[in-house]
């Protein structure tokens, strides 16, 4: 009997100190949660502007406070627009592919030019008949004019916007396959300079841009998969033993090796491999390890692909992140061809292309200032 009485006093006791427990727990829980709530404005806007828009939207529903200042502090990028070049007149169309419309724009500056590269706004063109390349922004009518230069190949980038004191226009085309040519300028350059350079590896290069400038280095993507790399400073070419991405078997068909596309995004590199009926592969260089990671996600961003320069973003609201947008609309002008890696799928459905027939000077993607209400669109 005694020993029932001191069981369930333990039994009792131990009740109690749950109890207990509990209770200084949930108050503990309590005054952290009063501690977080009560932060200082200012704080909580620095905090959640560090954030991405997934985990903007996320902190958003935590309480009222948080989602006025999640709200005032988010940041949502705009896309690129798709630029299509026409073939007779003057006026150029824009297609922006988060709300699915096309406007216009008269550009006569860009008669009887080429369009061969697309950076922070500024094309960089070139007029075969007096082989002037110059840099337009399209927006602000702006026009720098670079050296004369015959570019018989369209394998060109420059680094950054022609405003900055480091832009550095780049091109390189194989003389053989143990030499390639480099030829570069600036904006106030009065020549170019070409230097020949010896492989270490066999580099040819490709058809099409698969040249990227990433932090300070240009690189260029050859014909077979090859990673050539020039250092504008150092001067110096060198080919990195990475083994090319895996291409498959199935890849090995017609016009395969066309409809490659190459981005960077904050010191990543990225490549798509696409084939007709097939769904893309996403390739990302790993730096340290020297090799191409197959992606199966891309965590957020979106890349935007096109034969004359692809680009990269985030923070995109919506179906877009996470997603490849290539330069073809179809319906009328109405959808743009892209392909989503959370859905394994192109959209619109069943409308895989073959890049490898696409015409290169049809379009490219464009980044856009700030505020575009102010152009002479016409729908």
């Amino acid at each position: 009997m005694a020993g029932r009485k001191r069981r369930r006093l333990k039994s009792l006791s131990v009740t109690y100190k749950d109890v207990a427990r509990d209770s200084k727990k949930r108050n503990t829980n309590q005054e952290e949660e009063e501690a977080w709530s009560f932060l200082p404005i200012e704080l909580l806007e620095f905090i959640i502007s560090q954030l991405t828009l997934k985990d903007n939207i996320r902190t958003s529903a935590v309480c009222k406070s948080w989602f006025s200042v999640a709200l005032s502090v988010r940041v949502v990028n705009r896309p690129p627009w798709l630029m299509y070049f026409p073939k007779v007149g003057n006026r150029f169309e824009f297609y922006d592919p988060s709300k699915r419309k096309t406007y216009s724009l008269e550009l006569p500056e860009l008669h009887g030019c080429r369009i061969c590269y697309n950076k922070d706004g500024w094309l960089l063109l070139y007029k075969p008949r007096t082989q002037r390349v110059l840099f337009f922004n399209p927006f602000t009518r702006e026009m720098i004019k670079l050296p004369r230069f015959e570019m018989t190949y369209q394998i060109v980038v420059f680094s950054t916007s022609p405003k900055s004191p480091n832009c550095i226009v780049f091109t390189v085309k194989h003389v053989s396959p143990t030499v390639v040519a480099i030829s570069t300028c600036y904006p106030g350059a009065t020549v170019w300079t070409t230097v020949n350079y010896h492989n270490r590896l066999p580099f040819v290069s490709s058809i099409w841009n698969k040249l990227v400038f990433c932090n300070g280095l240009f690189y260029c993507l050859s014909l077979t998969g090859w990673l050539g790399v020039y250092d504008p400073i150092e001067l110096t070419w060198t080919i990195r033993v990475v083994p090319p991405p895996r291409c498959p078997d199935n890849f090995f068909v017609k016009n395969w090796w066309k409809g490659k596309f190459m981005a960077e995004h904050k010191g990543d590199i990225f490549v798509i491999y696409t084939c007709h009926c097939e769904n893309p592969i996403i390739y990302k260089l790993d730096q340290v390890n020297k090799q191409w990671i197959e992606m199966k996600t891309l965590e957020g961003v979106t890349l935007f692909a096109s034969f004359l320069s692809s680009h990269a973003t985030t923070d995109l609201l919506g179906v877009m992140r996470n997603s490849v947008y290539f330069s073809k609309v179809r319906f009328y002008g109405k959808r743009c061809i892209s392909y989503s890696l959370d859905h394994r799928r192109y959209y619109p459905r069943k409308q895989c292309h073959d890049w490898g027939e696409q015409d290169p000077f049809e379009s490219i993607w464009i980044e856009l200032p700030e505020d575009v209400s102010t152009f002479n669109w016409e729908d």
